[in-house]
């Protein structure tokens, strides 16, 4: 089983690796692969509670890992396994993470369509285009309301796109969760933490999504989240979870292991 030194290793590799989001997220697929599901586990873990410490290598590389465990997950062979392996490994921080279930509240997709129907008049393919190309803010702030993903999708890539409009689109409701993944999904907006803290007090977004995303808020997000019954019951036990069990603190300076 990985020990918590092999965890910082880890943590320090991965955090100094060039290339962007992408490359970060399939190393940590690639370090979930190794040995046996129990010895993921208890990486996944170690990285929970350092990052609840606020050891910077750990807080940056967590949300690596909570990509690839949601976007990598056919690259990782027992990835299947963790949650079940979670439970009789009594790491109910990492068995958290694997919740799965309907959203608190759900959209209909029909009414969905009808809404975008009848604000938008144009093909799907004029307004990914739109979206992606757009100079004009409140034309991309109208485009950000379509229910397709992929009209969201492109939206995302606008440079015109603000990350004040991110929060206001990961925070609307009613939403059908297809967009909101998209938001999680995206290298660039999804490091954010006002874009991470929208997502997860929204009730419309999938518990599996939120339930990797918590680990990656702060304590006082956290302690909201545990007071919000709007919120997924999950995520709100998940939250009173990494708030009881508490972190462990980084090596103090000029120990072996410190940064």
């Amino acid at each position: 089983m990985p020990t918590l030194d092999e965890a910082r290793t880890v943590a320090r590799f991965i955090h100094a690796l060039s290339g962007g989001a992408e490359v970060r997220r399939k190393a940590a697929a690639r370090e979930l692969s190794r040995g046996d599901p129990g010895d993921a586990n208890e990486l996944v873990g170690h990285l929970i509670s350092l990052a609840r410490g606020g050891w910077e290598p750990a807080s940056c590389v967590l949300s690596d890992f909570m990509s690839a465990l949601e976007r990598e997950a056919e690259h990782i062979p027992h990835v299947g396994a963790l949650r079940r392996l979670a439970h009789v490994q009594s790491l109910d921080t990492v068995a958290d993470l694997f919740v799965q279930g309907p959203a608190k509240r759900e959209m209909d997709p029909d009414a969905a369509a009808r809404a975008d129907a009848t604000a938008f008049s144009q093909s799907l393919g004029h307004l990914k285009q739109q979206a992606r190309l757009t100079r004009d803010p409140d034309t991309l702030s109208r485009l950000a309301t379509v229910s397709d993903p992929s009209v969201l999708r492109n939206v995302l890539i606008n440079p015109r796109l603000t990350e004040e409009l991110v929060v206001r689109i990961a925070a609307r409701r009613p939403a059908r969760p297809e967009p909101l993944v998209e938001i999680w999904k995206s290298s660039r907006w999804s490091v954010r933490h006002a874009v991470r803290r929208a997502l997860v007090f929204n009730p419309y977004l999938p518990p599996e999504v939120g339930a990797k995303l918590v680990p990656l808020l702060n304590t006082s997000d956290l302690r909201e989240l545990t007071r919000d019954n709007g919120v997924h019951a999950s995520l709100r036990a998940q939250a009173t979870r990494l708030l009881e069990e508490g972190p462990q603190l980084a090596p103090p300076r000029g120990a072996p292991g410190h940064d």
